[in-house]
């Protein structure tokens, strides 16, 4: 699986990813829904995956000398490695952006600890809607993110929601670092463990209907 992971940053890595984990930069603007930024590590998976389509690269990689179920578990891998990029890039910023002498984002979430708790669970979210779905019919792949996309905003809606109508997150998440911090570290640890979850979730079912598909 390692070289097929080699394979995937080497041959199938779209411009895009690194384009877009440029764009973390965008937690330092004022009143923006700062969860859109992830939406972007999402879209570059998704050019990742079309160039792939048009490239052949599944064909091209369940003819090599490997398992099947690697080939999937190789993309899932590049997958996260690519999400937890964009978050690790994100974090200067969202400091940045509490450092700066502006008013909490009227829109929804702060850059704060807790947003990266609740991005780390949307990015999970993601995984299990476009990867399940992908790996069932890779040819589809555009009808995949668009419900895949469709899916994340609403849980995004969800979440900022949340953010102006539920009073603990209004009041005790939704507020500048380092205040509340116990209670946001724990929102940090309960998102790390939903990602690791649902990518896991993701990876067996993505494997097991790959592993089904006749190419």
């Amino acid at each position: 699986m390692k070289k097929l992971l080699i394979k995937d940053f080497r041959l199938a890595m779209h411009p895009t990813v690194i384009l877009f984990w440029l764009l973390s930069a965008m937690l330092i603007i004022p009143n923006y829904p700062y969860y859109v930024v992830l939406f972007y590590s999402s879209l570059s998976l998704f050019f990742v995956c079309l160039s792939g389509r048009e490239n052949h690269d599944i064909e091209f990689s369940a003819a090599l000398p490997v398992r099947k179920g690697d080939v999937v578990r190789a993309r899932l891998c590049f997958a996260a490695i690519v999400q937890l990029v964009q978050l690790i890039l994100a974090v200067p910023f969202a400091a940045l952006r509490q450092a700066l002498p502006l008013p909490g984002n009227l829109v929804g979430m702060d850059a704060n600890v807790a947003f990266f708790g609740f991005s780390l669970l949307l990015l999970g979210l993601f995984n299990l809607f476009f990867f399940t779905s992908y790996y069932r019919a890779p040819e589809k792949v555009g009808k995949t993110f668009a419900v895949s996309s469709v899916l994340f905003f609403a849980a995004i809606a969800i979440l900022e929601v949340t953010a102006h109508a539920v009073p603990f997150v209004r009041n005790r998440l939704d507020t500048p670092d380092p205040q509340f911090l116990p209670e946001k570290l724990i929102v940090l640890a309960i998102g790390a463990a939903a990602y690791a979850i649902l990518t896991l979730i993701s990876c067996r079912i993505s494997v097991r209907r790959f592993e089904a598909l006749n190419l």
